[in-house]
C-alpha cells in the first residue's frame, strides 16, 4: 500500500506541526469559530469508502477542514481551562519519536529493546522530581492518567485491608491457604472477611475517584466526606476518628494536601514539592508537605508536567501489593523469563493495560532537558500569573475574588496558587459570564460554583505562561466583555 506520495504527504504534515509549533501564540484565537467547527463537522466522511481517498486527499481532508476546528489546547498559554497544560519542546520531540518507533511497553525484555529500562529511569526521575526517594517507592508506573491511577489506588487499598481482615480471621482457623482479593474475587474475600460494608473516607472527592471506585467494586455511594467544611479539603481529624469507630471497614483515602484550594488546586498540589521553600512561595509548598507518608499516590503528568495525553502516574510503597491485584497470569507467552538482573517488572504485572504506548520516552527527555530548575521556573510564572490576576479581579468594582477571605495582596500572594476563581457582581452577567469570556476566543476559561452560584475559573498550567503578557490579557478580554456588557444593558 506504500506510494511515492506517502513521504510527500507526511513531510506536508510535519511541515503543518512545525508551524503550529514555532508561530508565536500572542494574538491567535485559543478557540476556532463555531462556523469553522460547523464546516468541518459537514466535511467528515459518513460512509466508508469502497477503495479509499487515498493519501493525498485524507492529508489535505486533514490539514485543511479537520485541524481548523482543533483548539489549542495545547498549544496556547491562554487555554485556561481543565489544567491541561501543553508539550514542552522536548517532550514533542520525544513524542515523535514514540510515533515513528510505536513500541509496545508490556513485557521487560532488556536484551531486545532499552525501552522498559527508560520507563524505570522515568519513573525515578519523576520521584526525585517531587523530592521523593525511588527506593522508598519500588511500586511505580505510568497510566493513561488520574483516573487509572486512582483504580490502581484503590484497588491496592481494597486489596490490603481486606487480605488483613482475612488474614485475622485464618489465624483463629484450620486453613492455611494464602487466598487474596485478587485470586478470590471481591464478593467471596468479603464473606471470607465478614464484611458487610466498606467505607472511603475523604475530604471533597474528585469525581475520578467517584468513578475509580464504580470500577473496582466499592461504588460511588460508599464516599463519607470528612472535611471540615462542606467544600473543604482538609481532614476533620475528630470526624476522622469518629467515622473510623463505626465503620466496619474502612479505607482512608487521603488524596488531598493542604495546599489552598480553591485558588490552590490541591489536585495538583503534589507539584508544589518541586518549589523552593521561600518566602515567596513557602506557603504552597508547606501546603504539600507529609506527601511522602503516603501509601499510594496517583497523579497526572500530561498536566502541570507538560508532556502530551494522555500520560499518568502511579507511586506505590508496596510493589508486592501491585503485583497481587495486577499480575497477568497464565500468558506463558508475555513472559520475560528468568528475572531481570536490573529488578525491573514487566509493565503488565503492575498496571492495567497489556497494550502500552512508551509515555515514559516524553518524560524521560522533558525532565533530562530542563531538570529541577527548569520545572520550578514553570510553575513560578504559573503561580505568578494567577497571583496577578488574582490582585487585577480583587481590585475591580464588577467583579468578585472567590473565596472572599482572599481580600488583601498579602494573603492573594500567600496562597494563590495555580487557579482563580471569580464572579461578575452583576447577576444577570454572571450567569453568562464564561460564555462571553470565551466567545472572544482569545482566552478559554471553564465554569463551576462557589456557594451554589455560578463561578468563572482560570487555571495556568502551560510551561509558555508570561505573567505580565498573559494577566495583561486577560484584564483586556475581561473589561471587553464588561464594556460590551454595559453598552448592551
Amino acid at each position: 500500500m506504500q506510494n511515492p506520495s506517502d513521504q510527500t504527504c507526511l513531510s506536508q504534515a510535519q511541515q503543518h506541526v512545525l508551524k503550529l509549533i514555532f508561530e508565536s501564540q500572542d494574538g491567535h484565537r485559543v478557540l476556532p469559530h463555531v462556523t469553522t467547527i460547523q464546516k468541518a463537522s459537514s466535511s467528515l466522511i459518513s460512509s466508508l469508502p469502497d477503495q479509499g481517498h487515498g493519501i493525498q486527499r485524507t492529508t489535505e481532508h486533514v490539514l485543511e477542514e479537520i485541524t481548523p476546528a482543533l483548539n489549542h489546547q495545547a498549544l496556547s498559554p491562554s487555554y485556561y481551562g481543565f489544567v491541561t497544560g501543553g508539550v514542552t519542546p522536548a517532550a514533542r520531540l520525544a513524542e515523535e519519536i514514540v510515533s515513528a518507533y510505536d513500541q509496545n511497553l508490556v513485557v521487560h525484555l532488556p536484551e531486545t529493546s532499552i525501552a522498559t529500562t527508560v520507563e524505570d529511569h522515568a519513573l525515578k526521575l519523576l520521584l526525585q522530581l517531587f523530592n521523593f526517594s525511588p527506593e522508598a517507592w519500588p511500586g511505580r508506573t505510568f497510566t493513561t492518567g488520574a483516573t487509572a491511577s486512582n483504580v490502581m489506588g484503590l484497588a491496592c487499598g481494597r486489596e490490603h485491608i481486606i487480605n488483613r481482615v482475612i488474614q485475622k480471621r485464618r489465624k483463629h482457623s484450620a486453613s492455611e491457604t494464602a487466598q487474596t482479593v485478587g485470586e478470590l474475587g471481591l464478593l467471596a474475600a468479603c464473606r471470607e472477611a465478614d464484611i458487610a460494608d466498606i467505607q472511603i473516607l475523604t475530604t471533597l472527592p474528585h469525581s475520578s475517584l467517584k468513578k475509580a471506585s464504580s470500577i473496582v467494586g466499592l461504588g460511588r455511594s460508599c464516599f463519607h466526606q470528612v472535611s471540615r467544611s462542606k467544600d473543604g479539603l482538609e481532614f476533620d481529624l475528630d470526624m476522622l476518628e469518629e467515622r473510623c469507630w463505626y465503620a466496619i471497614l474502612h479505607i482512608t483515602f487521603a488524596s488531598n494536601c493542604s495546599v489552598p484550594e480553591p485558588n490552590g488546586s490541591t489536585a495538583f498540589g503534589l507539584f508544589a514539592r518541586i518549589l523552593e521553600s521561600s518566602e515567596e512561595f513557602g506557603y504552597v509548598h508547606g501546603g504539600a508537605e507529609g506527601l511522602e507518608l503516603a501509601d499510594s499516590i496517583a497523579g497526572d503528568a500530561h498536566k502541570l508536567l507538560n508532556v502530551p495525553y494522555d500520560c499518568g502516574f502511579f507511586f506505590c510503597r508496596h510493589a508486592g501489593q501491585i503485583q497481587r491485584v495486577f499480575q497477568n497470569a497464565n500468558a506463558v507467552y508475555l513472559s520475560a523469563g528468568s528475572p531481570s538482573l536490573d529488578h525491573i517488572e514487566s509493565p503488565l504485572n503492575v498496571g492495567i493495560e497489556n497494550s502500552r504506548r512508551f509515555r515514559a520516552l516524553p518524560v524521560y527527555s522533558t525532565l533530562v532537558s530542563y531538570g529541577r530548575r527548569g520545572y520550578q521556573d514553570m510553575l513560578q510564572s504559573q503561580i505568578r500569573f494567577a497571583r496577578r490576576v488574582a490582585w487585577y479581579i480583587s481590585q475591580h468594582p464588577d467583579l468578585e475574588l472567590l473565596p472572599q477571605a482572599l481580600s488583601d495582596k498579602a494573603s492573594i500572594d500567600r496562597e494563590t496558587y495555580i487557579i482563580v476563581l471569580f464572579r461578575a457582581k452583576n447577576e444577570a452577567l454572571n450567569h453568562t459570564l464564561v460564555k462571553c469570556i470565551n466567545d472572544s476566543c482569545r482566552i478559554y476559561v471553564t465554569g463551576t460554583s462557589w456557594n451554589e452560584v455560578p463561578a468563572c475559573r482560570i487555571a495556568a498550567a502551560n510551561w509558555q505562561v508570561d505573567p505580565e503578557r498573559d494577566s495583561a490579557r486577560v484584564g483586556s478580554v475581561l473589561e471587553r466583555v464588561l464594556r460590551d456588557w454595559r453598552h448592551a444593558h
